[in-house]
């Protein structure tokens, strides 16, 4: 089903030729996800427990963890919290169950990636959680921070964290 955007600001490929225009880049001012200082990123292995995500969140308040393969370290899916809980609450999950089983795949055929760094500016981030940037056009709620090469996972970046800084920056 088709999503209706219903946001003045939200320019899009998908609406428009026009480039997307950011609500807040008289705030950014330049900024980029360095600037919003990401906590380092928590990887867990897709046969590390339920148990373990879940504690290891909580303890960091973190609400998204990426899920990293044990050997090569490559970047397999995520957890998102609200649904891990979700999940045990329903019994669809149990603690003691693998993260593999509530795990968020990420799907790598036949999709563009946007490569999210630390120098990216913070009108790009926006711009990749309103879906400008992702090629289905699909909003996003957190956003994986990884090296230039995808070599590695460096944070996580938030809508939440977006909105903060936006708060603390005075216009």
């Amino acid at each position: 089903m088709a999503q209706t955007i219903k946001s003045a600001v939200h320019v899009g490929p998908s609406l428009s030729k026009q480039p997307f225009i950011s609500k807040w880049s008289a705030r950014y001012r330049g900024a980029t996800i360095q600037d919003l200082e990401p906590p380092a990123a928590l990887s867990l292995n897709p046969t590390d427990p339920v148990s373990l995500a879940l504690n290891a969140a909580f303890e960091r308040e973190y609400t998204h963890l990426t899920v990293v393969d044990s050997e090569t370290r490559g970047l397999q899916g995520y957890i998102a919290i609200p649904v891990l809980q979700a999940q045990l609450e329903s019994g669809t999950v149990k603690p003691e169950d693998p993260i593999s089983a509530a795990m968020i795949k990420f799907q790598r055929k036949g999709r563009r990636y946007t490569v999210i760094t630390l120098d990216t500016p913070l009108e790009e981030l926006e711009a990749f959680f309103e879906g400008v940037e992702d090629s289905q056009g699909q909003k996003q709620e957190f956003a994986v921070v990884t090296d230039a090469d995808r070599r590695f996972v460096v944070g996580v970046a938030t809508k939440e964290d977006l909105e903060e800084f936006v708060k603390r920056r005075p216009a």
